[in-house]
């Protein structure tokens, strides 16, 4: 298959990350092929044991834009973002989550949309297969007094009831926000390499917010395309191993305290997040494993 170009010809990289994916990466790369101006996907495979690389390979037979890395382990999602990021040279990388399914039109909307904002991050109107948004996609930054001030109010652990969630503004067609979903992202390459690309500290989850974090204070902006929905089937990778994704959750919630908020508060504060971040850790294992268990 030839290249599908925008009228300025392909602009984008799109970098996709699998791991044990079997069951809808046919479908995501088969539109990442479809999509306007794409010049290159690279998939960057985290030792799947799944048929994830025989479809992988089917597409890149068919397809000279695709390229995988079939990575020995698994190093983390951050490490193999990077990893496909350096594999191509676009002026736009587009991280997109092997469950996420454009349209045609997807990428090339979010780049017209983006362009004329120069250093931006920008996301997606990201909705499950119903049609129902996706909390992640506008998002706060962490406000780690808020959660404990919360834990103790209502007797909870940190985190457990504190959404960082932003309502959607209808009337903004790009919405200005702390931080968006990592399941699809569009920023120039020049920004990305400028900030040092995803913190490769972080094994699963968190990497997002702090990627947002980092583009803000290097001056950037992050914003959700509100009129562009993108169906994202969620947490396919993650059912397989339910109490390693909620270890490095909680882990990465507690570098990203680390990262941008411990210098700023005491030894008492600091010991309390670490508290409360690790004491809801066993639950919230014991109830992703029985969620697990019920959908598989």
């Amino acid at each position: 298959m030839t290249s599908v170009e925008s009228p300025d010809g392909p602009l984008i990289d799109a970098v996709v990350v699998t791991y044990q994916s079997a069951s809808t990466i046919d479908d995501c790369l088969q539109r990442l092929r479809h999509a306007v101006g794409v010049a290159a996907i690279r998939i960057v495979d985290n030792a799947s044991t799944d048929d994830t690389l025989a479809i992988v390979q089917r597409h890149a037979l068919a397809d000279a834009r695709v390229r995988f890395i079939a990575n020995p382990d698994n190093p983390g999602f951050a490490v193999a973002c990077n990893q496909g990021a350096r594999d191509a040279d676009s002026a736009w990388i587009a991280f997109v989550n092997p469950d996420c399914l454009v349209e045609p039109d997807t990428l090339s909307t979010l780049h017209a949309l983006a362009v004329p904002q120069g250093d931006v991050l920008l996301g997606a109107d990201l909705v499950d297969e119903d049609g129902v948004r996706d909390g992640a996609a506008r998002r706060r930054d962490p406000d780690f007094a808020a959660m404990l001030r919360r834990a103790v109010r209502i007797g909870r652990a940190a985190g457990s009831g504190a959404s960082l969630g932003v309502v959607r503004d209808a009337q903004a067609p790009l919405q200005w926000v702390e931080a968006i979903s990592g399941a699809l992202m569009l920023m120039p390459r020049g920004l990305f390499e400028r900030i040092g690309g995803f913190d490769e500290g972080y094994r699963l989850h968190a990497e997002d917010l702090d990627l947002c974090r980092r583009v803000r204070e290097a001056g950037g902006r992050v914003a959700v395309a509100n009129a562009v929905p993108v169906v994202h089937v969620r947490g396919v990778s993650s059912r397989s191993r339910p109490l390693f994704v909620e270890w490095h959750k909680h882990r990465g919630l507690w570098r990203y305290f680390r990262r941008f908020e411990a210098a700023r508060h005491g030894i008492a504060m600091r010991a309390a997040v670490f508290a409360a971040i690790w004491l809801r850790f066993p639950a919230a294992a014991l109830f992703a494993w029985v969620r697990a268990r019920r959908v598989g």
